[in-house]
């Protein structure tokens, strides 16, 4: 399935994950209902994007200074899907410019890239514009994303609308993928948003 530079709904078949730096260290400094809902948000689309078989990277800024991922994040994936889950550590800020990611990307040959993580107007921000820049078609899942100060969020998710990086939320996410109600992982995927 080829898609237009145009397109804005998010297609299973197309997509890729990309869970930015939800670590130890850098989650200690957000607020905590926020991290909380954000890591809670990331782990429901990476559970989504496992039963679809859709390919996951995740990345690590500096995990021996910042830590690993949080445990929350990553919790409820069967061992049998762990083939689709990448690790990437980096010291850079997009995700871009560290080593074999471009690599990682183009191997899968998926042109969505679905972006959750932290900070919004950091990582989550240089990477999204660099891999726009690429070709990639862009997806920030809002509420799955934050930074420290809630002005520095919001700047952010105003700067990537005027790149023309679509602004998502997990559950638009979710039911883009499945599309329809008689998909056979309807009632699975439904269920991780009530």
């Amino acid at each position: 399935m080829s898609l237009s530079l145009n397109e804005k709904l998010c297609h299973s078949q197309q997509s890729q994950l990309l869970i930015i730096d939800i670590q130890e260290r850098l989650a200690s400094a957000m607020p905590a209902e926020v991290i909380e809902k954000v890591a809670r948000n990331s782990n429901i689309l990476l559970q989504a994007a496992t039963e679809l078989n859709i390919p996951v990277i995740h990345s690590e800024q500096y995990p021996a200074g910042l830590g690993n991922t949080l445990p929350t994040v990553t919790e409820n994936i069967p061992e049998e899907k762990a083939g689709l889950i990448h690790a990437l550590t980096k010291t850079c800020f997009s995700c871009a410019d560290a080593e074999g990611f471009n690599n990682l990307l183009a191997k899968q040959k998926r042109q969505q890239i679905i972006m959750t993580g932290i900070e919004t107007h950091i990582c989550v921000l240089q990477s999204a514009i660099q891999l726009q820049r690429l070709g990639y078609n862009i997806y920030i899942v809002e509420d799955a994303v934050c930074s420290r100060k809630k002005l520095h969020h919001k700047n952010a998710i105003k700067r990537l609308r005027q790149n023309g990086i679509v602004i998502s939320n997990v559950e638009s996410v979710i039911f883009e993928w499945l599309r329809d109600a008689a998909h056979p992982k309807f009632k699975t995927l439904s269920a991780l948003i009530k």
